[in-house]
């Protein structure tokens, strides 16, 4: 296992060339580059419509963030929106601001800042309990999965991304048939997700024939090597335009004005009480711990936790205050863009530098093409983030790790909280070593009482 600790200031010339080398095909890393857009689009479109975010500052300011962390981590690291904040901010009543919303964001960046600079975030990822943490990835990857199946079988409302009753009829552009198709597609394309590069090795060892085998090996690498998020992702695109071709004439050429937000002191005391005090628990626990971790997993690589929770920090200190959403990194993204290709910080440059290319050239007009894009096919691309997030825990080998993590999951998701899950999972896991700890202390007392006892006969 490969252990790192991220240089914040680079100083040598073969650094830059390092962290600008494919790890897999073009094709693959540009594909895992829009892996996590699932997660992404959803959120970024229910604030645009819902609370006023100035979209053009999201996406350029998430579109530098994507590339500064590509290079610092060179893994696919993902620049996520913080779930708990913008769940509060168009679910609740009244609805946040975007001042609010830049005050949760930033009061979140300041705790994990703070939490980083310590050394108190270290410290929390080298004594959480494995089991713990595969509970929390398990139960946001199957919450991921049901919120994708959500997608594929509802009509959902745009500008509040909530389900209706009615079921997404077979037919018409966003409608169940398209969604299959994409799903299909993806599933001939990818398999169960497993690496490209070794794609069909070792399945075919008992072929009655080498001829059949290099057939075999050489059809998987042909499907693997089809960029399968990225050509469903287009043809979303493709498809707003042909839902609705009035966006041609609104769109507005050049990026939107940037302001500075004025944040009052009642916008800080909502925005923290509301937003921010659900959103810390999940920040540190997914956006940090489990992502490190999930790295680990991965890429064999151990990301400092200290230098996630800092990346975290700056990000949303800089961005918050010129209205771009709050962002963080986020174990769900990080598998999404594994599932679909990505192995190298080069995949997130790419995703970058194409978000700030839609933000400069199209500024907030382009929430008129994000409001026809499929539901459907976002739900798709959801759907396998969450599955390769959830599979993260098949390493739990003994009974009492996969009960602990079992736990962890079923509170986390029942009483929708990953910290509550998270809370009940340590509480179990000391329980169950106390436990273990009591019967040996009683067994080496017993044993020093009966070595006693024959020292003093024999004397």
């Amino acid at each position: 296992m490969e252990t790192t600790t991220t240089p914040l200031l680079p100083g040598r010339c073969g650094w830059l060339r390092r962290r600008l080398r494919l790890k897999n095909p073009l094709s693959s890393e540009l594909s895992g580059a829009v892996g996590d857009l699932g997660t992404f689009i959803p959120i970024v479109l229910t604030l645009t419509l819902v609370s006023n975010l100035d979209l053009s500052a999201t996406l350029i300011f998430t579109g530098f963030y994507n590339i500064a962390t590509g290079l610092l981590f060179d893994i696919p690291m993902p620049v996520q929106p913080m779930k708990s904040i913008a769940a509060v901010a168009v679910s609740e009543t009244p609805h946040l601001t975007p001042s609010q919303i830049a005050a949760a964001g930033a009061s979140t960046a300041a705790t994990l800042l703070l939490l980083g600079a310590t050394g108190a975030m270290s410290f929390l990822y080298n004594i959480i309990p494995l089991p713990v943490v595969r509970g929390v990835q398990l139960s946001q990857g199957l919450q991921f999965a049901f919120t994708a199946i959500k997608y594929v079988r509802y009509d959902y409302d745009t500008a509040t991304l909530k389900p209706s009753s009615s079921p997404r009829s077979w037919l018409g552009l966003d409608g169940l048939i398209l969604a299959l198709a994409a799903l299909l597609f993806i599933i001939l394309s990818t398999g169960s997700g497993t690496d490209r590069d070794c794609a069909g090795d070792g399945d075919f060892a008992e072929s009655s024939s080498n001829e059949t085998q290099s057939r075999h090996r050489r059809r998987l690498r042909f499907l693997s090597s089809i960029p399968s998020a990225l050509i469903v992702f287009l043809v979303g695109l493709v498809l707003c335009f042909i839902r609705d071709p009035s966006i041609f004439k609104d769109l507005k050429f050049g990026p939107s004005k940037f302001k500075i937000l004025k944040i009052t002191w009642e916008d800080w005391k909502v925005g923290f009480v509301r937003a921010a005090i659900p959103q810390i628990p999940l920040s540190v626990l997914n956006s940090v711990i489990a992502v490190c971790k999930l790295s680990n997993d991965l890429f064999d690589k151990e990301l400092s936790a200290t230098t996630v929770s800092v990346s975290v920090g700056v990000m949303n200190l800089i961005g918050c205050w010129f209205g771009a959403m709050p962002v963080c990194h986020g174990a769900g993204g990080l598998a999404g863009q594994y599932r679909f290709g990505a192995r190298s910080g080069l995949s997130v440059i790419f995703l970058g530098v194409g978000k700030l290319i839609v933000g400069l050239v199209f500024g907030n007009s382009f929430v008129r093409i994000l409001s026809q894009f499929p539901i459907g096919i976002l739900g798709v691309l959801l759907l396998f983030a969450g599955i390769e997030l959830a599979m993260a825990s098949k390493d739990m080998n003994t009974k009492e790790d996969s009960f602990i993590m079992l736990v962890c999951a079923a509170v986390s998701m029942t009483g929708s909280s990953a910290a509550l899950g998270f809370g009940c999972g340590v509480v179990l896991y000391l329980l169950l070593k106390l436990r273990t700890l009591d019967s040996s202390s009683v067994a080496l007392f017993s044993r020093s009482n009966d070595d006693s006892e024959t020292a003093s006969h024999v004397a």
